[in-house]
């Protein structure tokens, strides 16, 4: 087990249509702060990504935002956190918070947090990292990307063990327990993927 010193949190730049998005961010947060784990996150100060570094923040936490220059133009960027990385680019932004993170914690979000998942998601599964992803599945939100997952594999693309290579859970508060729990990617995911 991966000692958990810097989480990235992928979520999105809106709150989305249910206030419980926003409030497990804030949870999140907090519990991030009290755990004196870092926030590694895409550097915004709106939606959910920016309820999560608030809380962060107010909790005594780090927050280490990665923010592309476009975003950053567009006065979006959170100049109140600890760390404000500047990249050129969004793959330099994922790589950058690929490189800083223990672990990997999906929250609600858009096209571009299903992009980062499926990302971290498919590295896992090539054997390039062996860290923790865990997907926190409020009111039902990544149900969806789940059944695609199922489906890829019904479908003969991907081994049954590509399943373990991440972790959905349902609140909060278990998201660090699945982090502990993590399995190891299996040598098949990969083998059986060639």
């Amino acid at each position: 087990m991966t000692q958990i010193s810097a989480l990235a949190v992928y979520c999105g730049s809106k709150s989305g249509n249910s206030p419980a998005f926003s409030q497990a961010a804030r949870d999140l947060g907090r519990e991030m702060a009290t755990r004196k784990i870092d926030l590694v996150y895409g550097g915004g100060t709106i939606g959910i990504m920016g309820e999560l570094a608030n809380h962060v923040l107010a909790g005594g936490g780090e927050v280490i935002g990665v923010i592309p220059d476009f975003l950053f133009d567009l006065e979006v960027a959170h100049v109140n956190v600890t760390e404000l990385i500047r990249v050129p680019n969004m793959h330099e932004r994922k790589h950058t918070m690929f490189t800083r993170a223990d672990g990997y914690v999906v929250l609600p979000g858009g096209l571009g947090t299903m992009e980062e998942f499926i990302e971290v998601l498919t590295w896992k599964q090539l054997q390039l990292h062996d860290r923790p992803i865990v997907v926190l599945n409020v009111e039902g939100c990544w149900d969806g990307v789940d059944r695609l997952v199922d489906d890829i594999i019904a479908h003969g693309f991907a081994h049954p063990k590509c399943k373990d290579l991440y972790t959905v859970v349902e609140r909060v508060e278990d998201i660090f327990t699945a982090l502990e729990n993590a399995p190891e990617p299996g040598r098949v995911v990969l083998d059986d993927h060639l």
